[in-house]
């Protein structure tokens, strides 16, 4: 039940990962135009999207890099809390960024988060 319960959470924080991507990319330049403010909130996600599904999914089609698994999972989760409180949110920003810690742990501690792992 423990591993099934992280695991959604795990779903439910790469999902928030691409709302903080958009939010934080759109509060990031403030002053910017809405145009182009608008822009970043979408290309920032639907970059996250792509890097994720090809090189850090279950079911990923590049298996052969551990390095590239565990850089893409920093880069868009350490890149969503960055932003996210850059972009005007840095209480969110902490929050998100400690469940992520805390469940990125629980998955290692219950033998659930390595680039081995196929589903």
């Amino acid at each position: 039940m423990m591993t099934g319960t992280q695991l959604a959470l795990r779903l439910l924080l790469e999902l928030a990962s691409l709302v903080a991507l958009a939010v934080g990319g759109y509060g990031v330049w403030a002053d910017g135009p809405v145009v182009l403010r608008g822009l970043i909130a979408l290309a920032l996600p639907a970059l996250a999207v792509v890097l994720w599904g090809r090189y850090a999914a279950p079911r990923r089609p590049v298996r052969d890099s551990a390095v590239l698994w565990y850089g893409v999972q920093l880069l868009v989760w350490g890149g969503a809390v960055a932003l996210l409180a850059v972009g005007g949110h840095p209480g969110w920003a902490l929050g998100l960024g400690i469940v992520m810690v805390v469940n990125t742990v629980a998955l290692w501690s219950l033998g659930e988060w390595s680039p081995a792992i196929e589903r």
